[in-house]
């Protein structure tokens, strides 16, 4: 069996323009279903595909070489074309067994949600199958008509069993069906229950904040909370990146206090800093001694097993260390441990593997 994912992404989005690009919570939109598809281990092969050049590179950029990408054609890509249609081009293009759809506009859904779903399609031999959401609600036609429950024999809320709504947040169908049918969901189809909070689309500005806040608090803060160790680079992530030469020639470096602040404060929560850095500067072994960092190791060109050697140290493991770097020196270090950080014009690379 060839598991395939398939992310379709166009340019044309009215309600909010340039979207699938937009920054969320710190990463396009598009990256956050996309890596929970890459780190699920679900699929033998990720794929996504657009009609814009910008969007297609922007993809790579994120993710090199881990993401495959497809140029869709212009009639795919309209307001009316389903989402079937865009399936059935990239089928065309890509062979699979199983081809799941995944909505870059569901960017709360995680790698296990994809590996649970993945398991539920083979366990019970599955055709097709949609992910859902519970929803206790009643609900009506517009002429009055109750369509879920009997009114005269309203029931409580915790006695009624509820229904399952669909999330659109991912499809699975077997790829010869979806030839045979045109559908994405059709044979024995199952459903992969999620959270209730990956009921929220992003289809309209007011989704932005809401979903901002839902991924701070159940994808980032736990990832967040897991950290006992905090390792940062220097140049160009507590400095501006410059190096300002007096007339003595003498290197100089401008950091900034907030950041002094901020690593004080992660200390008085029980977090341990440590500071590298490829250069072993004069004026950055001052810093260190004004904040009172011992753990400063300079002049290290190859950082991660310095990482490792202090992690081991410390007696923590790798995932309980946080990493915040901008330059390829950087990548290796953000991409082993449990958070790997960057500042916001830190090189693709990097930019690539932080959370």
């Amino acid at each position: 069996m060839r598991w395939v994912a398939y992310m379709p992404l166009r340019a044309g989005s009215k309600s909010i323009p340039d979207k699938n690009v937009r920054p969320l919570a710190g990463r396009p939109l598009f990256a956050w279903a996309l890596e929970a598809a890459l780190d699920s281990g679900a699929f033998d092969e990720v794929y996504a595909g657009s009609d814009s050049p910008s969007i297609r590179a922007a993809v790579a950029e994120r993710f090199g070489d881990r993401v495959g990408l497809i140029e869709r054609s212009a009639a795919t890509c309209t307001d009316t074309a389903s989402s079937e249609a865009a399936m059935a081009e990239f089928a065309a293009q890509v062979p699979a067994d199983v081809l799941c759809l995944v909505q870059a506009t569901s960017p709360l859904t995680a790698p296990e949600d994809f590996r649970a779903a993945r398991e539920r399609f083979i366990a019970e031999e599955l055709d097709s199958l949609l992910s859902a959401v519970p929803c206790k609600r009643f609900f009506w036609t517009a002429a009055g008509e109750p369509v879920n429950y009997d009114p005269s024999r309203r029931p409580r809320r915790q006695d009624f069993p509820g229904w399952l709504m669909e999330n659109g947040a991912f499809y699975f169908t077997r790829a010869r069906l979806l030839a045979a049918t045109g559908v994405r969901l059709s044979g024995r189809i199952g459903v992969h229950r999620m959270a209730a909070e990956t009921a929220l689309e992003i289809d309209e500005p007011a989704d932005w904040a809401l979903a901002e806040q839902l991924l701070r608090r159940h994808r980032l803060a736990p990832r967040f909370g897991a950290i006992r160790a905090l390792i940062v680079d220097v140049d160009g992530t507590l400095t501006d990146g410059g190096m300002y030469y007096g007339p003595d020639g003498e290197a100089l470096k401008k950091f900034h206090t907030r950041d002094a602040h901020g690593l004080k404060r992660i200390a008085e929560r029980g977090v341990r800093v440590g500071v590298v850095s490829a250069e072993d500067s004069p004026a950055v072994a001052a810093r260190m001694r004004k904040l009172g960092i011992e753990d400063y190791y300079p002049g290290v060109a190859d950082k991660l097993p310095l990482v490792a050697d202090l992690a081991r140290g410390w007696g923590l493991s790798l995932a309980e260390i946080g990493y915040v770097g901008d330059d390829t020196g950087d990548r290796e270090c953000v991409a082993a441990v449990g958070t790997g950080c960057c500042p916001a014009d830190a090189v693709a690379e990097v930019r690539a593997r932080a959370a």
